[in-house]
């Protein structure tokens, strides 16, 4: 029933000549022109029909500004719809638990800077553009910041954000005419340029030093236009926040995003972050290029990896040689990659270290991947990630950087902390001692890395050592942080 106070209920008169009201079950009011309708559906084709004609424009409308919240990270504020951390209901999504993140590409950022100035930075997804102002704010003029976004509203955002933090905002070559009026003796620190585009599109017109990829879920439909132009010794960052088809929760979808086979095992991020890097390198290859995997991190929310691309087709092929199928054993959860070549092998089982197969009856092993199955780690790159995170003062990736140098360095927390025995070199980064084994050991954790067999230094035999060697795969569970 109508509970409104429109007088909705005929009257008609009686026998005697009173008004008595008829009996209406339930109806509808039109908000525009209050017309009673009983029926549901009758209501929504009247709304429908006052829309075609344009009466509902303007009836409405709000003279209220919207509520900003500013929030801060970082010495950058930036200002936020209240709803800033819902993807799907705003524009200027605002995740404040990706911090870590964006120290980790400051950082990174700003060990390419002692390489080479200025650089040409993109942020392909800027939504409130805070990341490209971090990088502005904390380099200043050895980066030229260029903040990409395809909706309005963030663009509207991006800019009203870097006249917030005082910096120049300059719109497709063009200086922006609403610059805020500045108190005395302040200046602008930086200029920041803002684009409106398709993130496949700015990539194809211009060349960058520094790209940087966040887009809400997969990264893999941009990944071939930021090979595209990237100078040679750059940096592509990926942050992919599709941790679901990542971490083995929806398999099929990791099928058809990044066309790799996985299972949930116990080493499931490292599996996620070898997946992604799979894929970086096959978007590299194609445009003739190779990249050096610099750092890989896998935490709750997202899984980031950073590789310097290196051009030429020498480079492209050798890349792609480290993208190779895993053989996991589903009993012991050991691994190992598959060797390379073509030729099918009668028993592939003989290359796990396990015996599974012959005490277990039936298939005990399956095949992963394509996975990338080169390093994760640069140590030299870390190291001065974790001096460039000191001198600016980013306490909260400090921890993180030691974890990933002693993964690199396979040693544990303890080792890192203390003086290395007098066997083993040392080196010492940021007031912390990082033990370092010698070539013997480092040649015995990369070909024997699961076999308790003695190394016999004395032996008359003994085999040549590779200077080159590189890391073992799978010698940490990620997600732990600690030697299997």
């Amino acid at each position: 029933m109508c509970i409104c106070d429109l007088p909705c209920r005929p009257v008609k008169p009686n026998v005697v000549g009173d008004q008595i009201s008829i009996k209406m079950g339930s109806h509808y009011h039109c908000i525009i022109c209050s017309a009673t309708i009983s029926r549901r559906s009758d209501m929504v084709g009247h709304i429908k029909r006052h829309v075609n004609k344009g009466e509902t424009e303007s009836r409405f409308t709000s003279t209220l500004a919207p509520k900003y919240e500013v929030l801060k990270e970082a010495d950058t504020d930036v200002q936020v719809l209240p709803n800033y951390s819902t993807p799907q209901k705003t524009d200027s999504y605002f995740n404040p638990k990706m911090k870590l993140n964006r120290q980790l590409i400051v950082c990174a950022l700003t060990v390419l800077t002692e390489e080479r100035k200025p650089l040409e930075c993109l942020d392909a997804f800027g939504a409130t553009g805070i990341m490209g102002l971090q990088w502005a704010k904390h380099l200043g003029n050895s980066v030229k910041v260029t903040i990409n976004d395809y909706n309005e509203n963030s663009v509207t955002m991006i800019r009203e954000n870097c006249h917030l933090n005082k910096m120049k905002v300059v719109m497709n070559f063009e200086e922006d005419d609403c610059d805020e009026v500045m108190e005395e003796g302040e200046e602008n620190l930086h200029t920041i340029e803002v684009t409106k585009m398709d993130a496949n599109v700015i990539m194809h017109l211009r060349a960058f030093d520094f790209i940087h990829l966040d887009p809400f879920g997969s990264s893999v439909n941009y990944l071939d236009a930021a090979f595209r132009n990237i100078r040679n010794l750059g940096i592509v960052s990926v942050t992919s926040t599709d941790t679901s088809s990542l971490y083995s929760k929806a398999q099929h979808v990791a099928q058809r995003h990044y066309g790799c086979n996985i299972i949930r095992t116990e080493y499931y991020k490292e599996l996620a972050a070898r997946m992604v890097l799979a894929a970086v390198a096959r978007a590299a290859a194609r445009c003739n290029k190779g990249i050096e995997v610099l750092f890989a991190v896998a935490l709750e929310h997202f899984v980031l990896v950073q590789v310097r691309v290196l051009r030429g087709p020498s480079s492209a092929d050798d890349t792609v040689k480290k993208i190779r199928y895993l053989i996991h054993c589903q009993w012991c959860e050991e691994r190992i990659f598959k060797r390379e070549g073509n030729m099918i092998e009668d028993n592939p089982y003989w290359q796990l270290p396990c015996n599974c197969h012959n005490q277990m009856t039936g298939k005990t092993a399956v095949e992963l991947g394509p996975l990338w199955s080169g390093s994760l780690f640069s140590t030299g790159f870390l190291r001065r990630m974790l001096f460039e995170a000191v001198q600016y003062g980013l306490e909260d990736i400090q921890a993180l950087l030691k974890t990933l140098i002693c993964e690199a360095e396979c040693t544990t927390l303890k080792q890192f902390s203390i003086h290395a025995p007098s066997s083993q070199s040392k080196q010492e980064e940021c007031g912390v001692f990082i033990k370092t084994s010698d070539a013997a050991a480092d040649y015995y954790i990369v070909h024997e890395k699961r076999k308790s067999v003695d190394v016999n230094q004395n032996g008359a035999k003994r085999q040549k050592l590779e200077s080159n060697a590189e890391q073992p795969a799978f010698y940490y569970n990620v997600h732990r942080h600690s030697i299997k």
